[in-house]
Formats: C-alpha cells, sequence, structure tokens
C-alpha cells in the first residue's frame, strides 16, 4: 500500500531594505561564526568566497547592519568574525526558527495527522 501521508516543507526569510535573506544566509553566519574565516564558511556551505563575501556586502547595505569584521592575513593570519549586531541577530533568528518550528508542527498535525 502506499504511504499516503504529507509532511510539512516551509520556508522562512527576513526582509528589510529590499534585502531578502533565509535559512541559508544565516547559515553562512553561523558557519562563519565557527570558523573565523569567510574562505571557510564559503567551503563548508559549497560557495565561492566572492559569492559569500557579496551576500555579507549586499545583506549590510540593505539592512544597515555592520555584520562581519575582517582581519588582513599574514604572520598571525587573516580570518573573520561576527560582529555583535550579528551574534544578536543569528542568535534571534534561531529562536524564532525554534518556536516557528514547533508551532508549525503543531497546526500541521492538527490539519493533517488524524
Amino acid at each position: 500500500m502506499e504511504d499516503t501521508k504529507f509532511s510539512l516543507g516551509y520556508k522562512f526569510w527576513l526582509e528589510k531594505g529590499g534585502g531578502i535573506l533565509g535559512d541559508g544566509f544565516f547559515q553562512l553566519l553561523e558557519h562563519i561564526k565557527q570558523t573565523g574565516s569567510i574562505a571557510g564558511a564559503a567551503a563548508v556551505m559549497g560557495m565561492s568566497y566572492r559569492t559569500a563575501w557579496g551576500k555579507i556586502k549586499t545583506a549590510e547595505q540593505k539592512w544597515g547592519i555592520p555584520l562581519v569584521v575582517t582581519r588582513v592575513g599574514g604572520e598571525t593570519g587573516g580570518g573573520a568574525k561576527l560582529t555583535p549586531e550579528a551574534v544578536h541577530l543569528l542568535e534571534t533568528f534561531h529562536s524564532f526558527r525554534l518556536e516557528a518550528d514547533r508551532e508549525m508542527n503543531k497546526i500541521f498535525q492538527r490539519f493533517f495527522e488524524v
């Protein structure tokens, strides 16, 4: 017998100043936080450094929020770190997603899990 149960799928994104960013962008920020590098974060996500840097600069411009601070390489090595504003935004989006996931699943079960 064929499985007739549905599963829930949905996406969330934030919009501000014409900039629209969602889960992928917040994953990029999380990877920058973990790796200390835009190049490292881009590699983990399978994108080029240029693409990652472009997404960050576009978000900063559209949202009017500094997100990443970079250090030029040299003896001590380069790198990147999130600004306090980016850390707060990342934590807030993560908390929002957890709560939204719980509520969306409750609603889904109410309508489709009979």
